[in-house]
């Protein structure tokens, strides 16, 4: 199958498309993106964060050919972010295996809520995992994020 699909700005036209392909493969063996990352293939871990038409989705449980037409944004369509720097200034990105989908989903969060509690911030990222942090270094990167946001008058 044939896949047009314009990520991070640039239109794509893909041939040779497997049926059940998934848009994590897609992207980083088609497009050639690494920045998302394969971890559990299950939808579980959030590594593989990305949007689709301005929806955050888990790219593994995306088939290609479901993207035809689309607009998908991957963490490099984000670069450079505040977000990405608050993770590097708050000690957030350590192994770095799931800061690619942490930030697309704080950035995510923060687009919907400029200024979100600790609560908000733990539940809108639950759905990704990092096993290095502890999660704090990641909630003070998103409130950093969101302070820096807010002082530059977003």
């Amino acid at each position: 199958m044939r896949v047009n699909v314009t990520v991070n700005g640039v239109a794509h036209r893909v041939d040779h498309v497997w049926a059940l392909e998934s848009l994590l493969d897609f992207l980083r063996e088609r497009v050639g993106l690494r920045g998302t990352k394969n971890a559990c293939e299950q939808g579980e871990c959030g590594s593989c964060s990305v949007y689709v038409d301005g929806v955050l989705v888990c790219s593994c449980l995306v088939a290609a050919g479901q993207v035809e037409g689309c607009s998908v944004v991957t963490v490099e369509g984000l670069d450079p972010s505040p977000v990405q720097q608050a993770f590097v200034n708050a000690g957030a990105v350590q192994c770095g295996f799931c800061t690619p989908g942490m930030v697309v989903a704080a950035h995510c969060l923060l687009a919907d809520d400029p200024d979100p509690d600790d609560l908000t911030v733990r539940e809108q990222l639950s759905g990704n995992l990092c096993r290095c942090t502890g999660y704090q270094k990641i909630l003070d990167a998103v409130h950093l994020a969101a302070e820096r946001a807010g002082a530059s008058g977003r």
